[in-house]
């Protein structure tokens, strides 16, 4: 019987693939309108790692668990798997069936055929974390943990079979750790353990992120890179929600708006049905400038519109490369210098000024709501400026005040001391150049700033030719694992873009990954915070509050903490947008 099912479902598929192919569609088709506020890199899920690349991943590729829409605290259930997967005694072996009759979005790689997923698709996805030429950012997620994947980074062949990754049968995987890892059901929610068709990245071989094939709600359509992006639902998608088929709208357009101003105007023009995050440099716009807290206009009010505040599992900061020779190092002058930087800047000015409230700052990398977030815990490192000065004449960074001279300190061996930060080339990049100009300034040190598209930052930044960039990290999932690997040593090149490799780090983080959420691990991450404060690879800065408005006809909006988008979910009502469009003309 359960072949008979299998087989009638290929037979739908194949007929739904046939009539997206012949150009039939439904009549007023539902379309989503977002935005993404960065360009994406690619969208091949074992290399992307930033925010624009994931959102659409995540819509693309199916993991075997999911988050639940709407249960807070947050909670994993079973996604492409007939159930949560179980685990033995030990904590070392964990097994996942997968539920049958779940297919790839249609490709030539396929051969016209209908392309069922299957327990090998997933090992292949894994695997695939290890290949050297791909430098995935996600192979901490495994590396060392499995048994026997030594032999795949000694020399890697996707024909290598490790006792750690394998597929029993056609519907059943099993991982075996060499230790528990209490993190790992939240590794099997992401894009990049998402099922692969390995026909697929073969065919496309190093162009495989410019033809996404998965599994998910959705399917690549239009696409104009870093402009605009249209996804088209994927028929016989396996999954339901509150009794229909998901996702609710038959695509979702996708525009990339990096500018401030450009994404809030649209918004209110009617061109996006939800903006999140609106930017703290147009809070003025759409939010009463009298009240404390945020609240909507009232003009915008009466449109329909919804204002509701999130805080957000996200953390902005200052990296330093510690392999620079001008910043980077362990020696006390290297160290002086970038808690010079550190006291230097003023987190209370930023949070009033720029972030217009919507913040709060950051004592640790963790923010609120995070596994592992110490509400007692306090930085250290305080804005500073006389001691910040003081640290700089103390270890030789002195200012030049001869005659004719810009009065900039020197190195401590008397070279000149130059600086330079990457930024963004937008209003918000503007808007913080001027910030880190100031805080430089104000300790007489000379710096030049380097703007450029955030994607290439990234690349120039994995290979280590970045000094400083002010960045952020949104949580994968919530667990302080999450966060704290950015400054893991092995992540070098990787997510680490400072690059920091200290052993009295890398020996807590080794400890505190192989423990579940309790007041022993909470201790470690206290003790790694006091490192990094102490030798300063970052500077901490704020972790947001989300100022989100969403317009009257979208349906069943609602801010997930992890996931990045909740478009499966999303349902729109034409004739409800039709008549606000009306009535905005008319006014």
């Amino acid at each position: 019987m359960n072949r008979v099912r299998q087989f009638a479902t290929a037979i739908v598929l194949a007929a739904a693939f046939a009539a997206i192919s012949a150009g039939t569609c439904a009549a007023q088709p539902k379309v989503l309108r977002a935005l993404l506020s960065t360009g994406e890199t690619g969208l091949d899920p074992a290399v992307a790692s930033d925010l624009a690349s994931l959102s659409l991943l995540e819509n693309l590729f199916d993991p075997m668990l999911r988050y639940d829409y709407l249960a807070r605290p947050v909670k994993l259930r079973a996604n492409s798997l007939a159930a949560m997967p179980s685990v033995d005694a030990a904590g070392t072996t964990w097994t996942m069936r997968l539920r049958p009759g779940m297919y790839f979005a249609p490709d030539p790689a396929f051969g016209g055929k209908p392309r069922e997923v299957t327990a090998a698709d997933y090992v292949y996805a894994i695997r695939r974390l290890y290949d050297p030429a791909l430098k995935s950012p996600w192979l901490f997620l495994f590396e060392g943990k499995l048994l026997g994947d030594d032999a795949l980074r000694r020399k890697f062949d996707h024909a290598t079979e490790i006792a750690g990754l394998r597929a029993i049968d056609r519907y059943t995987l099993q991982l075996r750790l060499r230790a528990p890892d209490p993190g790992l059901p939240f590794y099997l929610a992401l894009p990049a353990t998402g099922a692969v068709a390995r026909e697929v990245a073969e065919k496309y071989g190093s162009q495989v992120g410019s033809h996404p094939v998965g599994s998910g709600p959705f399917r690549i359509g239009e696409w104009k890179r870093s402009d605009r992006i249209t996804l088209l639902a994927n028929p016989g998608y396996h999954q339901r929600w509150q009794g229909k088929q998901l996702p609710l709208v038959d695509r979702v357009e996708v525009k990339i708006m990096e500018e401030y101003q450009s994404r809030v105007l649209g918004y209110l023009n009617g061109e996006f049905d939800y903006i999140e995050q609106v930017p703290e440099s147009m809070r003025d716009l759409v939010l009463d400038p009298g009240s404390q807290t945020p609240v909507l206009k009232p003009g915008l009010a009466r449109r329909g519109m919804v204002l509701e505040p999130f805080p957000v599992l996200q953390t902005y900061y200052l990296w330093m490369n510690m392999e620079h020779p001008v910043i980077g190092g362990y020696t006390p002058d290297k160290v002086a210098l970038r808690r010079a930087i550190a006291l230097a800047y003023d987190g209370a000015q930023d949070v009033a000024l720029l972030k217009k409230g919507l913040a709060i700052p950051a004592q640790s990398p963790l923010p609120p709501n995070v596994l592992g977030y110490d509400p007692a815990y306090r930085s250290p490192v305080v804005h500073d400026l006389p001691l910040a000065r003081a640290l700089l004449d103390r270890y030789g960074y002195r200012r030049n005040l001869k005659q004719g001279s810009d009065g900039y300190r020197t190195q401590p061996d008397g070279r000149a001391l130059v600086l330079t930060m990457h930024s963004e080339p937008t209003m918000v990049g503007r808007l913080r150049d001027e910030m880190w100009r100031k805080t430089f300034e104000s300790l007489h040190l000379r710096v030049a700033f380097v703007t450029d598209k955030k994607t290439e930052i990234i690349k120039a930044s994995r290979l280590g030719k970045v000094m400083m960039f002010e960045t952020n990290w949104v949580a994968d999932f919530p667990d302080g694992d999450n966060f704290y690997q950015l400054l893991y040593g092995a992540n070098v090149g990787r997510a680490n873009y400072a690059r920091f490799n200290l052993p009295a780090y890398n020996v807590r983080y080794e400890q505190a990954r192989q423990m579940s959420d309790s007041p022993a691990r909470t201790k470690l991450y206290g003790e790694m915070a006091d490192l990094l404060h102490a030798y300063n690879p970052w500077v901490l800065l704020t972790h947001p509050i989300s100022a989100d408005i969403r317009q009257p006809w979208l349906k069943n909006y609602k801010r997930h903490p992890v996931e990045f988008t909740n478009w499966r979910y999303l349902d729109v009502q034409p004739s409800s947008r039709d008549r606000a469009a009306k009535m905005s003309r008319k006014e």
